[in-house]
């Protein structure tokens, strides 16, 4: 009997040494550091801050490049429209057999070759609907806004997250070495009688329950790479190296004003407020429909004498070149189709008008709600820090108890362990702090004022 408890106290004595080397693991932790792998090393990693990371993504971003092909798109329909304002000038050739009266499908004259030139100069509901088409290819550039918003968003959070997943892998491993110990220290007490097999069970399951918690977040990590790869068009075997980071202090500074900040600068208040701008621009044109319209007019056109000219007019008259140049006026006098199209564009304002009432509601209930969102998140943060300050001050004073043999190992490691928990759910209310934030903030309209 002597002899097992000689040998239990050397055992417990170098368990011991072995844990006073792993009691700089929390310190550790508190100051986490991506460790690539050796795969990783090989790769060249590429060391990305947070504010790199942003530059990066609007750079490469697939769906940032798609928004300005259809802001393009939307400028030049507004261009399409505007071009009727300017000179046009077309030639053509109308040549062909006569047998009767010369005449042509189009109402001109057969010609061998013809010129003709229009040119809008007053044309009220065109011109409200070349305005119309320019406040939407306006609207176009503050959607680009919003996506370019929504990728420094996608790519903070997953830069972030990516930093908390590494540092909470570190903690998961340190936490897999202490749940080694307890279960060993347990199957070592188990034989010598003085724990049930139920005490190795407990011990077992947790240490099985850290093993699929570190596969959990080595998954999620792989996610996170993969997504971020992606964002800043790098390969798919390129290794990325994070810095945990804090969102800038200026995200902090724009929490007093949100509510009228976003009454300004929310993407979506913006483009009710244009669509409103752009119905209106149609109803006004539409409603200066009975006015009369203006366009300078010319043609020219070559004439042959085989297309029974002669016939048919006066031989004497015939001439090959023919010029025609003025104003043509239409003025008009009853039209149920201009009554229509004020009516359709009196709904479509009064349409857009509610969807701007209805937003400008939305966002200010938004922004109030996500506030209070974020001021529980910082409450929530606050909390998991003390929890965390009181159990590294717990294991303080286990060290201090086994040193003078008043608790043994296995309650040391046991604390260890809840440290690392501690740990772990510090690190998640903060990146759910940071997600509240950055959900904030965009709502406000203040995300790429701040990040960039």
């Amino acid at each position: 009997m002597r002899r097992a408890t000689k040998t239990a106290g050397c055992a417990s004595l170098l368990l011991f040494l072995c844990g006073a080397a792993h009691a700089q693991a929390p310190s550790t932790a508190q100051t986490p550091s991506a460790t690539p792998s050796p795969a990783t090393e090989q790769a060249s990693p590429v060391a990305l801050t947070l504010k790199g990371a942003i530059e990066m993504a609007l750079r490469n971003s697939k769906d940032i490049q798609v928004a300005k092909l259809q802001a393009s798109v939307a400028e030049h329909a507004s261009q399409l429209n505007k071009s009727q304002f300017l000179p046009n000038i077309y030639a053509g050739s109308g040549a062909g057999y006569t047998y009767g009266i010369p005449e042509t499908p189009g109402g001109t004259a057969p010609s061998i070759f013809d010129v003709t030139y229009t040119e809008q100069i007053f044309n009220e509901p065109l011109k409200g609907q070349g305005r119309e088409l320019a406040e939407q290819a306006r609207s176009q550039k503050i959607v680009l806004e919003d996506v370019k918003n929504s990728v420094i968003q996608r790519t903070a959070m997953a830069y972030l997250e990516l930093g908390k997943v590494r540092h909470s892998l570190e903690l998961m491993r340190a936490e897999r070495d202490s749940a080694d110990k307890i279960v060993q220290i347990t199957q070592e007490r188990q034989t010598e009688g003085y724990e049930l097999p139920m005490e190795v069970t407990k011990a077992e399951l947790t240490k099985a329950q850290v093993a699929q918690r570190i596969l959990q977040l080595e998954g999620r990590e792989d996610e996170l790479e993969v997504f971020l790869r992606g964002q800043l068009g790098l390969g798919e075997d390129q290794a990325i190296e994070v810095t945990p980071e804090e969102l800038p202090g200026e995200a902090e500074q724009e929490g007093a004003n949100l509510v009228a900040m976003a009454m300004v600068n929310n993407t979506s208040l913006r483009l009710a407020e244009s669509d409103v701008r752009a119905k209106e621009f149609r109803l006004k044109g539409e409603k200066r429909g009975n006015l009369p319209t203006l366009e300078f007019v010319g043609m020219y056109s070559a004439l042959a004498s085989f297309n029974n000219y002669k016939k048919f007019f006066n031989p004497n008259s015939f001439q090959v070149n023919n010029l025609n140049a003025g104003v043509q006026v239409q003025v008009p006098i009853f039209s149920s189709k201009i009554k229509e199209s004020v009516g359709l564009a009196q709904v479509n304002l009064q349409v857009a008008k509610a969807t701007l009432a209805n937003t400008k509601t939305q966002v200010s209930a938004e922004v109030r709600q996500k506030t209070r969102k974020l001021q529980e998140r910082d409450a929530g943060k606050e909390v998991a820090r003390l929890e965390l300050q009181l159990a590294q001050q717990n294991i303080a004073v286990l060290q201090q108890q086994y040193t003078e043999g008043r608790v043994n190992l296995r309650d040391v490691e046991r604390a260890r362990l809840d440290e690392n928990e501690k740990w772990m759910a510090y690190l998640d209310a903060n990146f759910q702090r940071q997600q509240a934030q950055l959900d904030l903030l965009k709502t406000a309209g203040q995300l790429d004022k701040v990040l960039q």
